[in-house]
């Protein structure tokens, strides 16, 4: 991961994780297209909650490795602390979900589990402003590529809202 990730870590976390604001907006004019969410564990599974505040969704892509950065997206890249590989999840507001694994965009690999809306429940949702979706990251999914992970360590992470193909790119 580059010097753009958080790490978060809350001595005094409540088990209701903290919510998140993206609103550094990067690369692009800003569109008005907001977004934000939690992540939390609940001791077996990472938990994942992100929404979008975007008035025109783009959704085209349902299949496995689609470019869903095309689509409204919401991506949540993560690596614990000592690591130097991260876990990127992109996905889109039909549930359709991008992993990556890798030190960086050039050097990832591509991971296509069996059933991933199954693996991860996966929701997503339409509402008035945008959509949201939440899954879980299954520890033992986890641990496939990190032997050592426990929940009680620090996290780095990133979230992005982007769209590359939507009405208003971002």
């Amino acid at each position: 991961m580059n010097d753009r990730y958080v790490i978060m870590r809350d001595e005094q976390d409540t088990g209701a994780g903290r919510e998140l604001y993206l609103d550094h907006i990067l690369w692009e004019p800003d569109c008005g297209v907001r977004a934000g969410g939690n992540i939390r564990h609940d001791g077996e599974n990472l938990l994942v909650h992100l929404w979008a505040k975007e008035k025109e969704i783009r959704a085209e892509y349902t299949a496995p490795l689609s470019p869903v950065h095309e689509d409204s997206c919401l991506e949540f890249f993560f690596m614990p602390d000592g690591e130097d590989r991260y876990l990127n999840f992109e996905i889109n507001p039909n549930g359709c979900l991008h992993i990556g694994l890798g030190r960086n965009r050039n050097e990832r690999e591509r991971i296509v589990p069996d059933n991933p809306k199954e693996l991860f429940s996966i929701r997503t949702l339409r509402t008035a402003e945008g959509w949201e979706t939440q899954y879980r990251i299954p520890a033992a999914f986890l641990r496939k590529y990190y032997p050592d992970f426990v929940f009680s360590g620090i996290l780095k992470a990133n979230v992005y809202k982007c769209g590359d193909k939507t009405v208003h790119p971002h």
